[in-house]
Parts: structure tokens; sequence; C-alpha cells
């Protein structure tokens, strides 16, 4: 195979890959008019409805509008020579492989997202602000902004120069010693998410004494769910937008719910949200998801181990050969792949939540869930009537009627 050969096929792959998803978005689009089941009928008025319908095609056609800038400018970068251009410049500053790889990336990452944050300042500010979403600032956009940036530089660089590093002392074996890097940064991640990173962006505080407290503390003794820490977040700062998730594992674990959950539903509904994510725990989702990160990772790093070596990679995009450059090649060659994958675990995820609502309605009743998965639809003018398809590639949760059918058996 020649370069100009594995170009083409990396063009073939970008070009497919966005065919594909916009044929998925234009199926689902034309299903945000269709007439609601008889089990969702509750969940919006007329008025409601309208404006959720209003809202997806909104959103529709500026998502349509943004992945079509992007494919064109990746296109171009890539027609262009943009990455030999990155490179070269990368070059004339230093000879260390590492530190070209960090300029190289950091230039493309650089511009990239300076090139596609006024999409999401739009998104934000217009879209989010005009059916009563957004609740952040321009100052707090920015801060979010540069935050981002910082973790991305610290965090992500050095992850990168560790990985290079055992690329250039260990070779064919690199891939091992990253595994390792990547599994104890992952579980590291889970454990402390919640208590390192979240505090960057969100206040979190421990749930006052009272009702909801009593009654979610009543649950977990209930389940035999070892609870000691429940704590509010103040999402309510950035979006209108209700949720709640469990983040940590063993001592670490805990329980955390947005101040608009607590504003929008019941005490009941909302222990019955938190049964479900108990389900995923008690099931052992949390672990097996935590499992099949780490096995996908050390088998994408080895298949890489095969590859990265190559010059072919690194020459299809008009560069010398280098690991960054060669990375970059293997991604997209790779994203098939990816895709399949990501598909699986989609098929999984939403057998797992349906294990998690039959827990839920177990030992919590099957109406306060349903109730509240209603609310919580409705209030982020979700589309109830999604392609099969769509859903089926997409989708990590099954949808609303699913769900609310499987808790009516």
């Amino acid at each position: 195979m020649t370069p100009t050969t594995l170009f083409y096929i990396i063009i073939s792959i970008l070009i497919i890959n966005f065919i594909f998803d916009k044929i998925l978005d234009f199926l689902n689009a034309k299903h945000f008019g269709d007439k609601l089941p008889i089990e969702l009928i509750d969940v919006y008025d007329e008025t409601a409805y309208l404006k959720s319908q209003k809202y997806n095609n909104i959103n529709f056609k500026f998502s349509l509008l943004t992945s079509t800038f992007s494919i064109l400018l990746t296109l171009s970068f890539f027609l262009l020579g943009g990455f030999k251009f990155v490179d070269d410049f990368a070059r004339n500053y230093s000879q260390n492989n590492i530190v070209i790889a960090l300029i190289f990336f950091g230039i493309i990452m650089l511009g990239s997202d300076v090139l596609t944050t006024p999409f999401s300042y739009y998104k934000t500010f217009v879209i989010e602000e005009k059916f009563g979403f957004n609740k952040s600032t321009i100052k707090l956009f920015w801060i979010d902004k540069i935050k981002g940036w910082l973790m991305t530089i610290i965090v992500g660089g050095l992850i990168l120069s560790t990985i290079i590093w055992f690329y250039e002392f260990t070779g064919n074996q690199f891939w091992i010693y990253a595994w390792a890097l990547v599994a104890v940064f992952t579980l590291f991640m889970n454990m402390f998410y919640s208590t390192l990173i979240v505090p960057l962006f969100n206040k979190q505080t421990p749930l006052e004494d009272g009702n909801l407290k009593t009654e979610i503390e009543n649950f977990a003794k209930k389940v035999g769910f070892k609870l000691d820490n429940i704590f509010v977040i103040d999402g309510s700062k950035r979006s209108s937008k209700a949720n709640a998730y469990f983040a940590g594992l063993g001592r670490t674990k805990r329980i955390v719910l947005f101040d608009t959950l607590i504003n929008d539903l019941t005490t009941n509904e909302i222990v019955a949200v938190l049964a479900h994510e108990v389900g995923h725990y008690k099931r052992k989702h949390t672990i097996f998801n935590l499992i099949a990160s780490i096995l996908l990772t050390g088998i994408t790093l080895y298949i890489l181990s095969l590859l990265i070596h190559n010059p072919l990679l690194s020459e299809a995009l008009g560069a010398q050969q280098s690991f960054h450059i060669g990375l970059i090649a293997f991604g997209i060659l790779y994203s098939p792949i990816s895709e399949i994958t990501g598909l699986l675990m989609n098929i999984i995820s939403r057998k797992f939540e349906y294990q998690a609502d039959d827990f839920a309605k177990e030992h919590y009743g099957a109406s306060p869930l349903i109730s509240s998965l209603k609310k919580l639809s409705k209030n982020s003018l979700s589309n109830l009537t999604p392609h099969k398809a769509y859903v089926f590639i997409h989708y990590s949760h099954p949808t609303l009627r699913e769900r609310i059918l499987n808790l009516m058996k």
C-alpha cells in the first residue's frame, strides 16, 4: 500500500462517518412531530409539545451546521497538508520528540477550540437561553473555558508525555506500560473525580437534614447500601436541566443531586431516581463498565503498538515518521472499530438501565420512578419519538416509552 492510498482511505472514513451520522440525524428529525404514544400522552400539553418540537428542530439544524463546518474544516486541513505544516513548525522549536508532540497537539487543539468556541457560545447564550435553560453568565462561560484548557494542558500533557516516553524507551512493549498508566488514571478518576475535579467547576454541599435526607437514608438502609455522603451540586448556575449521579468506589462513593432536581421533583420521585442509581451499584454495573473500559483501552493500545512503527501512517499525512503523527492516522483508521465497540457498549448500557429500573421498582415501586422520568423529560424538552435506528446507534438509555413499558409489567 502506498501513502497516497492510505491517505484516501483516511479521507473516505471521515466522509463515510459524516454521511452516516447525517442520515441518522435526518431520519430522527423526521419523527419530531409524531403523535405521542398513549403511555406518554400526559408528558406534554399541546403548548409544551410544540415547544419541544421547536427546540429539537433548532438543535438539529444547528448540529447540521456545526458538523458540516467541522468536516469541511477537517478535510481542508488534511488536503492542504495541515499536519505537516504544524509538525514542521513544532520542530523549529525543539528536537525533543515529547516537546514536539506537545507543541503539535497544543496548536491543533487550540486552533480547533478557537474556531468552534463561537458555536458553543451561540448554543449556550442563544439557543439554550431562548428556551429558558441557560443560567450561565458570559464570565462563567470563559472561566470554564480557561479551566478546561488548563486541565487539558496539565493532565493531557502529562499523560501524552509519559506514553511517548514509554514508547521511546520500551519500543513495542510501550503499550503495556501505557495501559497500566491509563488504567491507574481511570481508576483514580472514578474514585476521586467528584472530590477533586467537580469542585473546580461547581460547589458541592452536604444535603441538609430534613425529610428528603431521612427518606434517602431509610431507603439506603432498607436495601443494605452503606451511604455516608449525600451532596447537592449547584447545577443551576449553568442550566435549569436536572440530573443526579453516583460517584466514587468503596469509601469514596457518594450520591450527588443537582439542586434543580430537588426543585423539580417530589421527595418520593427523588428517592426513586436514587433507587435507580443504587440499582446500578448493587447490580455491579459500575464495576463492569470500569473493567470494560480498561480492557478496551488495552486492546486499542495493543493494536496501536502493532502499527505505530510503520512509517506509512505518518507518510500518508505528508509528514516525517513520528509517534504523534502516526497517532492521528491510527485514530481515524481505528474509528470504525471504535464505533462497533461503542455500539456494543450502548446495547449493554440499555440492558443495565432496565435492570436498574427493575431494582427501583422492586424496592421502591414503579409509580414514583415513572412520574420522575416524565417530569425530567418534560423539563428538558426531550424528543419522545426518536427513530429506532438513531436509538440503536446513539442511545445509552432506552427511550422513555420503553422504560415506562418495562416498569408497568
